[in-house]
């Protein structure tokens, strides 16, 4: 786990790493990637912050190139790891030739959480698209191998996982469990539908900025 350098990128979310970086704590380096915070998170014990241009492309690769670890670690501020993530993780380090994911799920109870989580599971089995609310564990080799992150402010996570290619693609048995605020204050299905409409505008030739505007 030494091996392992962990990268989040973050923007005013230090109300939420706690609880992340004490599950991160047996890692060999945990880089927050800020893109203009302007709360706590620099007070923030145990980790090393690198600054980056707001975007989670460009805050990603900026981590990454900062990072001194044999493995990349990227996750989201808002994501927990569920019980028996780091056996899974140690199994995947014998696997450098992949890049490995973690299940999704959603810390909500509601038969809406369950539906959303299943669908994701379909898209990840049958289109090999896992999302950044999955992390991704990944050998700094490979990911230089595939031209890392781009910089770019929206679908980062499928630009490098489309470019990764399914036969690089392993998904571990734990799962990242991803806070469900964003789906109960936008709606589960408006919320759904736009992350549908954004990644059908992506794969019809949006440009990402374009793509960021309208996601915001």
């Amino acid at each position: 786990m030494e091996r392992i350098s962990a990268v989040i990128p973050v923007l005013n979310a230090a109300h939420l790493l706690p609880p992340l970086l004490e599950q991160l704590s047996g890692l060999g380096e945990v880089i927050l990637a800020d893109g203009g915070s302007k709360d706590s998170v620099a007070d923030l014990a145990g980790v090393r912050l690198v600054t980056a241009p707001r975007g989670r492309g460009t805050q990603l690769a900026a981590g990454a190139a900062a990072a001194r670890g044999e493995w990349l670690l990227f996750l989201h501020a808002d994501t927990r790891l569920d019980a028996g993530w780091e056996t899974a993780v140690e199994a995947a380090l014998a696997r450098a030739d992949q890049a490995h994911f973690f299940r999704f799920a959603l810390d909500d109870e509601s038969p809406q959480a369950r539906r959303l989580e299943a669908a994701v599971a379909w898209r990840c089995r049958r289109l090999a698209l896992p999302y950044g609310d999955q992390g991704l564990l990944i050998s700094r080799a490979l990911y230089d191998a595939v031209g890392g992150f781009h910089p770019i402010p929206l679908m980062e996570d499928v630009d490098l996982v489309r470019r990764l290619g399914r036969a690089r693609l392993a998904e571990m048995p734990a799962c990242a469990i991803t806070s469900a605020a964003r789906w109960r204050r936008d709606g589960w299905w408006r919320r759904s539908a736009r992350n549908l409409m954004t990644l059908g505008l992506y794969f019809a030739g949006v440009p990402p900025e374009r793509l960021a505007r309208f996601y915001r």
